[in-house]
């Protein structure tokens, strides 16, 4: 089966990629580095020729409220375009567990965007809604500094490993469309405060987690479960402990 990866080339895209290719499938990465630009449609037609299936985990290069916006929205509308004319079956995309639970950040507006898009478009479909990523640990925990303090609200969190990412992404794309939205997340259970302040002493990072209930997270607070999935989602393998003892290590 040929299956184009927009944003083949990233971090979840590369894994789901390799994993794809591993089950004997045609996994096509495209991103502007192999000369597939979603917002230009530069090579789009030419990528999706012939593919029965599109996952979509491409990112904006900013986050900035209008920007981003603009760029899920020109994205989707030019993809699901190429793959109506191309005749593939099956969009997938993977969005984050929450999204419309936080209305006043921009970044989730525009994930909502781009869902509604694909939900209205007539293409076969798949949503997938995954929590926060191990890898983007130390990066969240950069922009929650101030000084020598790392402010974090206290609400259920529950990261998952990229690689168990992918392998739900990979899942889904083979199947039959779902027509709606699945979750995914990882299989432990944190209070965000508690989590940062074991992986911070974790890589002997002086700085002091502070526990603070209006705490932002990307600019926007937080409620108690605005970051975890309902009941049925599916839970990842790997635990943060030990994705975290195999990057330690290099592996």
């Amino acid at each position: 089966m040929k299956i184009v990866v927009i944003g083949g080339t990233g971090l979840i895209g590369s894994k789901t990629v390799a994993m794809l290719r591993e089950n004997g499938h045609e996994a096509v990465p495209a991103s502007p580095n192999t000369g597939v630009n979603t917002i230009t449609g530069e090579g789009l037609a030419e990528a999706l020729d012939g593919a029965q299936v599109v996952i979509d985990v491409s990112n904006s290069p900013s986050f900035e409220r209008a920007a981003v916006l603009e760029f899920f929205e020109t994205s989707t509308r030019n993809l699901l375009a190429a793959e109506a004319e191309a005749g593939v079956g099956h969009h997938v995309a993977v969005s984050i567990v929450g999204t419309e639970r936080i209305p006043d950040n921009g970044y989730f507006a525009a994930k909502i965007a781009q869902e509604q898009l694909i939900e209205k478009s007539g293409n076969p479909f798949s949503l997938l809604h995954a929590t926060q990523f191990f890898e983007f640990t130390r990066g969240i925990a950069d922009t929650a500094t101030e000084g020598n303090s790392v402010r974090i609200a206290p609400v259920l969190y529950q990261p998952m490993a990229g690689d168990d990412v992918a392998q739900a992404v990979t899942r889904v794309s083979v199947g039959s469309p779902l027509n709606g939205r699945t979750e995914i997340a990882g299989p432990e259970q944190f209070r965000m405060d508690e989590f940062f302040r074991d992986a911070l002493a974790g890589w002997g990072d002086p700085r002091q987690v502070v526990t603070d209930v209006h705490a932002r997270y990307f600019g926007s607070e937080l409620s108690e479960r605005s970051l975890v999935p309902g009941d049925g989602a599916t839970l990842g393998k790997i635990r943060y402990r030990d994705w975290a003892a195999q990057n330690a290590a290099g592996k």
